[in-house]
């Protein structure tokens, strides 16, 4: 609901936020209000949305719920190489290896195809190093506490540590060096199949 870009054409003023709306059916006569998952109940959402300008007098065909996702214990079942742990050759990736959001349930996809493929060469699977996106995510499925572990989206609080102090400006900058160097050895291994 970020208003990012979006100026009223008429005054210049960037609004609060924005809703955005999806059509539902091919004649689009039908839109969905994206990302609105809600615990609201339907009499609620019906007044709340008709505060929102221009759905003052919408028909609601469907109203929102929250979506249940479906997931592992990854710390207690997982590896990091995705592979589980009592059945080593069985890859999980998506949502299911514990991860959430569209990038990272695809990034888990591609690291777990990447090592099967390995494993079918005679190939040891590789895990990608702490300091990028994919480690991070790695880390957090096999090393959080199985009794209290949830999926997360990929953010700087699963990184490891800096282990110094930086500058918080600069603190994004530093981990993308750090990244980047680290995928540059880690693609090496990849390349060479070692």
């Amino acid at each position: 609901m970020k208003p990012v870009g979006l100026e009223n054409p008429r005054t210049g003023e960037t609004p609060y936020a924005v809703v955005q709306l999806r059509a539902e059916n091919l004649d689009q006569t039908m839109y969905n209000l994206v990302g609105f998952q809600t615990k609201l109940t339907w009499p609620e959402q019906k007044r709340v949305f008709r505060t929102i300008p221009g759905l003052e007098q919408a028909e609601f065909v469907r109203l929102g719920s929250i979506h249940r996702n479906t997931f592992i214990c990854a710390p207690a079942l997982l590896d990091g190489t995705l592979q589980v742990k009592k059945r080593p050759g069985l890859f999980l990736a998506g949502q299911l290896s514990g991860v959430e959001g569209y990038v990272e349930s695809a990034a888990m996809g591609l690291l777990a195809g990447i090592n099967a493929a390995r494993l079918s060469r005679g190939l040891e699977p590789l895990i990608p190093p702490e300091v990028t996106a994919h480690g991070a995510l790695i880390r957090h499925l096999t090393m959080s506490d199985p009794n209290h572990f949830q999926p997360s989206n990929v953010n700087f609080g699963l990184f490891p540590p800096l282990g110094r102090k930086i500058r918080k400006r600069e603190r994004g900058a530093h981990r993308a060096r750090l990244a980047l160097e680290a995928l540059r050895e880690w693609q090496q291994k990849l390349e060479t199949g070692s």
